[in-house]
């Protein structure tokens, strides 16, 4: 899975990792507004203390997958599909609704039925802006200091330094590096 090879989800290790995730996702929306549970909920997710603030609910497939820099910032409603590492960088906020799925599945009709899935690893830079109801698609990595306008579907990488917006989502402008 993490190799970006094809890989069966209904393993029942990865059926259970989930499982386990998903527990712990369920409680940490549970005590939401009780903030040193949800820290606490937060680092048995993920494997690692964390910083980050997320507004309930908050969900993603196993959490151990999800690698978060400082200062880290997600509203409401936030799904990370973590079947291959996501890389989110210091800084960055993220609008309500946005959905980072590293999880995809062979367009070939023969191969996808036969339960077999694919994950890309996504990486999101340090201080990067992500509107509202943003999906950012597996293998894309998006550069320092990009805001991504609300509603875009990302399916390719974004460099550094810009705003990006649209479905598919495209560079709009360029900023000057900080």
């Amino acid at each position: 899975m993490l190799a970006g090879e094809m890989y069966l989800a209904m393993d029942p290790a990865l059926v259970a990792a989930r499982q386990s995730a998903k527990r712990l996702c369920a409680d940490f929306n549970h005590h939401a507004g009780e903030a040193h549970i949800e820290s606490s909920i937060l680092e048995e997710l993920f494997g690692y203390p964390t910083d980050a603030y997320f507004e309930p609910p908050f969900f993603c497939d196993y959490g151990k997958y999800i690698r978060l820099g400082h200062r880290v910032y997600a509203n409401h409603n936030l799904v990370i599909l973590d079947c291959n590492w996501v890389t989110i960088g210091d800084d960055v906020m993220m609008g309500p609704n946005v959905v980072i799925s590293a999880a995809t599945h062979p367009v070939d009709p023969t191969e996808r039925i036969s339960g077999r899935e694919l994950a890309f690893p996504i990486t999101i830079g340090n201080r990067v802006w992500i509107g509202a109801s943003v999906t950012i698609l597996p293998g894309v990595e998006i550069g320092d200091n990009t805001t991504i306008g609300a509603g875009s579907v990302v399916n390719r990488s974004i460099p550094a330094n810009v705003v990006a917006a649209g479905n598919p989502c495209r560079v709009l402008r360029h900023l000057e590096a900080p």
